[in-house]
């Protein structure tokens, strides 16, 4: 099974973030409760491996739609920030 990739992130403050791509190698979304992304955070410097597309290693969004077993099932996922967090907008109730 392929991680799914973060395909765009628009979270620009995020540590991982360089024009509107993920950088980290894997996130977490989800906090069983909202759909955000767990591995956000700030930094005085960017992060990640600038060679690499940011993919989702875990989703403990077990109500969306995309999940299966705690993997998101998604062709891809997009990031932005909405009420002060980093939300997953490819989440889907199911």
């Amino acid at each position: 099974m392929d991680m799914p990739q973060v395909a765009v992130c628009e979270v620009d403050a995020c540590a991982y973030n360089q024009d509107s791509a993920c950088h980290a190698l894997a996130i977490t979304v989800g906090d069983a409760t909202h759909a955000r992304c767990d591995t956000f955070f700030t930094f005085p410097t960017k992060g990640g491996d600038s060679a690499a597309t940011g993919r989702v290693g875990a989703c403990k969004m077990a109500g969306c739609l995309h999940n299966q077993d705690l993997e998101c099932q998604a062709p891809g996922i997009t990031v932005a920030a909405l009420r002060d967090a980093a939300d997953c907008l490819t989440f889907t109730a199911r």
